[in-house]
């Protein structure tokens, strides 16, 4: 296996293959040098939603109680496989002013 490796496990019976794959495509883009792959994995419990980096939990949307915002999981996935790198308006809060990096 390639790494670091972002796997995003999606319920396919929710249909959320669009939200997963759009979140994919974002990573993709964003991370382009650093990732080695992005996998969408067709999840086999109901209302499953979790993303990972190689194995380790980034997000899950079951102890979460919801998606995770777009921002947060670019901070997350750079604060361990680019730290300190700007993610311009991706580093910005609500109200505009550069947020803290997520801690581990």
């Amino acid at each position: 296996m390639r790494t670091p490796r972002v796997e995003i496990e999606y319920c396919t019976g929710c249909r959320w293959g669009l939200r997963a794959g759009w979140m994919a495509q974002e990573l993709l883009v964003s991370f382009e040098a650093e990732l080695a792959e992005v996998a969408l994995v067709p999840g086999r419990v109901g209302g499953v939603f979790v993303v990972r980096l190689d194995g380790e939990i980034l997000f899950d949307r079951g102890a979460v109680g919801r998606f995770p915002e777009l921002r947060e999981l670019k901070q997350a996935l750079r604060d361990r496989i680019a730290p300190g790198r700007s993610l311009g308006h991706s580093d910005r809060d609500t109200e505009g002013a550069k947020a803290e990096p997520t801690p581990r």
